[in-house]
């Protein structure tokens, strides 16, 4: 299949080399094609497509995607985010029926749905999150779900609706080290991405985070944001390269080599973590359907490492 590299993942004037490793195929196939027409004819919104991911190919391809909710306009600035900031257009109360009839005619075993941040709304869209999962769930009863939600700036209550409404997995990303995170998250902060996660955990949910490599953090500090995450309930981590998605963004820092991500994996089991999905390309909903499984990763990192030593 022809290969195609990674689009803007050069950085700005300091022309750090894209490696050979950081390539990825060209979406094509018939169930692309289904996918693609199922987001146009609902007129869904995918983070597959606003934040430019290099999986979007092999994902489609697949038969998933990850839809985004509460509009295509975020009110939130970060660094490193391709997605529109801006004023949000007004609430869409029907859109939760369209996603959920969307993932019912994809006939996906396993869904991952995310959202802008609507730090104008008192509910944070919470409202429009709670109906959106319940509609999934009574059209599609046999489908397992993983939100990635925002932090609804800590607000408890909104924070509870997405417990009530019970998903299999909920995520809420750290993305970066607590140094980097006034530069990364401009308004968003480290300590109350963590207490999110731990409230998560302590009403029930699965939880999972992410942390994006590559942006100027030192190996120390990965390791804190790790153990972190570990100390406040996260079951499920991602860890991937960070892409600089245009000119306007966060210059990448430096390309991590494979090695390094393999490194972290195994640092992330040693801490305790139960899941630990980490290389180059990978982004929150990678394989996300293997999160859903409590010992799934760590038992399988166990059979591998158990292999290399006889």
């Amino acid at each position: 299949m022809t290969e195609l590299p990674v689009a803007n993942a050069a950085v700005d004037n300091t022309r750090v080399k894209k490696p050979d490793w950081l390539r990825v195929k060209l979406p094509i196939g018939e169930n692309y094609r289904h996918v693609r027409g199922l987001v146009d004819d609902h007129k869904l919104h995918t983070i597959c497509e606003s934040g430019n991911c290099p999986n979007m190919g092999e994902c489609w391809g697949a038969g998933t995607a990850t839809f985004m909710i509460l509009g295509n306009t975020c009110t939130r600035s970060c660094g490193f985010c391709a997605v529109a900031t801006g004023r949000p257009d007004a609430l869409d109360w029907d859109e939760p029926q369209r996603v959920a009839e969307a993932i019912f005619l994809m006939k996906v075993k396993h869904a991952v749905i995310t959202s802008v941040d609507r730090d104008e709304l008192k509910d944070g869209g919470s409202i429009i999150w709670y109906n959106t999962i319940k509609a999934v769930k009574n059209l599609t009863p046999g489908t397992t779900l993983e939100t990635l939600i925002p932090d609804f700036k800590g607000e408890k209550e909104n924070i509870q609706r997405i417990i009530d409404a019970a998903p299999e997995v909920v995520s809420h990303n750290i993305e970066t080290t607590e140094r980097l995170t006034r530069q990364v998250r401009i308004q968003a902060k480290y300590w109350r991405s963590m207490e999110v996660i731990r409230i998560l955990k302590e009403g029930g949910m699965r939880t999972k985070s992410g942390i994006m490599l590559g942006l100027g953090e030192t190996k120390e500090e990965v390791i804190q944001t790790l153990t972190d995450l570990r100390d406040n309930g996260c079951d499920v981590v991602t860890i991937g390269q960070y892409l600089q998605p245009t000119k306007k963004h966060l210059p990448v820092h430096r390309f991590v080599h494979p090695d390094e991500f393999a490194e972290y994996r195994e640092i992330g089991y040693n801490l305790g973590l139960d899941y630990v999905e980490s290389g180059p390309l990978v982004r929150s909903s990678y394989h996300s359907e293997r999160h859903v499984i409590a010992g799934y990763g760590k038992t399988a990192w166990e059979k591998e490492k158990a292999s290399r030593i006889s």
